[in-house]
C-alpha cells in the first residue's frame, strides 16, 4: 500500500488481524498457572494457587446455600485451574466442591461450595524457593472446636468403657446393681467418683510434627518429605502416650497441612501441655553427617554454630509455608514469644536429656548433649519444650531408617521411655482446673 493511497480491502482486512494477533498475544502474556493445590484440615482448608507472576483477587461470601466466591484478575480460564474441581476430597470438612468459569476477560470467578460457615482469608506469598507466586485463599471453620474439651471427653470415654468392660466380666454384680442392691465400702475407704463429672488429673503432652503442607520441609536424595516422616512418627508416639492412664497426646497437626510456628505454641497453650515436642529430621549439604539430635531454647546465644544454624532454617518455615502477615497481631506474638523463663528453659534441659538417652539406644546421635538455640517453636513460656531432630535425612541410610515402620516404631518406643523417665523425677504439677 503506498503511503497517501486509500487502503485497499485486503490492506484492511490484513490490518485487522496483526492488531487481533497482537491483542491475543497482550491476553496470552497474563499469568500462567504452574500449580494448584489443596490443603483440607479440621483447623482450616487452604487453596492455593502458584503462578509465574503475581496474580490479585478478590472476595464475596454469600449465603444460602454457604459459599465463598473469588474473583482472580490477570489470567485466563486456563486447564490448570479446572484441576481444582478434582482436588476436592469427600473428607474435607470445609469444602463441597469448586466451580471455575470466566467471568470477564482477564477475570476468572471461582466459586468454593462449603459444608460450614467459614471465615476466609484471601493473601499473597512472593517467591521463595521452591515457589513462585502463590495466591491463597484460607477457609477457617466459624465454629472451632475447644481443644481441651475434645481431649477431655476423650479421656472420659475411655473411663466409661473401661467401666463397660468390667461389668461385662462381671455379670452378677452388674445383675446385683441392677436390681438396687449395693453394698456398703470398707470404713476409711475413698468415696467412688463419678467419672461423669471429672476426670483424674490429666496429663497433656503436646506433639508437633514440623512442616506440613506447603511447607514439605527437607527433603531427602531419595525423595521423601520430612514433614511425611515426622507425621508418621509423632502417630505412633501418640498412640504410646494414649494408651498411659491419665495421658493424651495432643497433636499440633494430625494430617497433612500448613501450621505458623506461633500457632503451634499456641495450641500447646490452649490444651495446657505439660510437655511440647516438635519432631523432625536433620539435614545438611553434603550426605555425610547422621545421628539424632535434640534442641531447646537458649537465652544466651547458640551453644554451637550448627545449632544457629539449624534454628535459622527451622525459623524460616513460616516463609516457605505460608502466613498471611496482615492477619498477625505482631505485638502480641512478639509479646508471647519474649516470655520464656530460665525455669522453662531448664524443664526442658532435662526433658531433653532423658530423651536423648533412650534416642541413644536405638541408634547413633549427632551429639552427646542437649543443644541450645534461638527456636521460635521452642518458646512457650510455661511448657518445657524439646526439639527433635530424629535423623538425617539427607543421609541416604538414614532417610531409609526414618520410612521404615518398624524403625519409626523404635524411635517412638524410645521417645515415650524418655517422657516417663522425666516424669518419673520432675511429676505434674497440680492444675487449677481439674483435667
Amino acid at each position: 500500500m503506498k503511503i497517501g493511497s486509500p487502503p485497499r480491502r485486503r490492506d484492511v482486512l490484513q490490518f485487522g488481524s496483526l492488531v487481533l494477533l497482537l491483542g491475543m498475544q497482550q491476553i496470552a502474556r497474563g499469568a500462567d498457572i504452574v500449580a494448584v493445590r489443596m490443603w483440607p484440615s479440621k483447623d482450616y482448608t487452604r487453596v492455593t494457587i502458584e503462578s509465574d507472576r503475581e496474580i490479585k483477587a478478590r472476595q464475596f461470601l454469600l449465603a444460602d446455600p454457604p459459599r465463598v466466591a473469588i474473583d482472580i484478575e490477570g489470567i485466563q480460564l486456563l486447564p490448570a485451574l479446572s484441576e481444582l474441581i478434582a482436588k476436592v476430597r469427600p473428607e474435607d470438612p470445609n469444602v463441597a466442591g469448586i466451580r471455575v468459569g470466566q467471568n470477564a476477560p482477564g477475570v476468572v470467578r471461582l466459586v468454593i461450595d462449603l459444608k460450614q460457615a467459614v471465615k476466609p482469608q484471601v493473601f499473597t506469598l512472593s517467591p521463595i524457593e521452591p515457589y513462585q507466586h502463590r495466591l491463597v485463599f484460607d477457609l477457617y471453620p466459624q465454629k472451632m472446636v475447644d481443644p481441651l474439651e475434645a481431649l477431655i471427653a476423650d479421656r472420659l470415654k475411655d473411663i466409661q468403657a473401661a467401666e463397660a468392660q468390667v461389668a461385662l466380666a462381671d455379670p452378677l454384680g452388674d445383675l446385683i446393681a441392677g436390681q438396687g442392691r449395693r453394698t456398703e465400702p470398707p470404713k476409711n475407704s475413698p468415696a467412688p467418683s463419678s467419672s461423669k463429672n471429672k476426670t483424674d488429673r490429666l496429663v497433656i503432652v503436646a506433639l508437633d510434627p514440623g512442616h506440613g503442607g506447603e511447607d514439605p520441609g527437607a527433603v531427602g536424595p531419595g525423595g521423601t518429605y520430612e514433614k511425611d516422616v515426622v507425621l508418621q512418627i509423632a502417630l505412633q508416639l501418640q498412640e504410646r502416650i494414649n494408651k498411659q492412664p491419665n495421658m493424651r497426646a495432643y497433636m499440633t497437626r494430625d494430617a497433612d497441612f500448613f501450621v505458623p510456628l506461633n500457632v503451634r505454641v499456641q495450641k500447646a497453650q490452649r490444651v495446657q501441655a505439660d510437655l511440647f515436642i516438635s519432631i523432625h529430621a536433620d539435614a545438611f549439604f553434603t550426605p555425610r553427617p547422621q545421628g539424632a539430635s535434640i534442641f531447646v531454647l537458649s537465652d544466651r546465644g547458640a551453644t554451637s554454630s550448627s545449632a544457629r544454624w539449624l534454628a535459622n532454617k527451622e525459623n524460616a518455615a513460616d516463609l516457605v509455608g505460608g502466613v498471611n502477615l496482615k492477619a498477625k497481631d505482631t505485638n502480641v506474638l512478639k509479646a508471647m514469644l519474649d516470655m520464656s523463663t530460665t525455669a522453662q528453659i531448664n524443664d526442658s534441659l532435662k526433658l531433653g536429656g532423658a530423651m536423648l538417652g533412650e534416642m541413644g539406644n536405638v541408634g547413633r546421635l549427632h551429639k552427646p548433649r542437649v543443644e541450645q538455640a534461638n527456636f521460635a517453636v521452642l518458646k512457650a513460656h510455661d511448657i518445657p519444650s524439646v526439639l527433635v531432630e530424629t535423623a538425617f535425612i539427607s543421609n541416604p541410610d538414614e532417610e531409609a531408617r526414618l520410612r521404615n515402620p518398624t524403625y519409626q516404631a523404635q524411635l517412638s518406643d524410645a521417645l515415650m521411655r524418655g517422657i516417663m523417665r522425666y516424669f518419673a523425677k520432675n511429676p505434674p504439677l497440680a492444675r487449677n482446673r481439674a483435667l
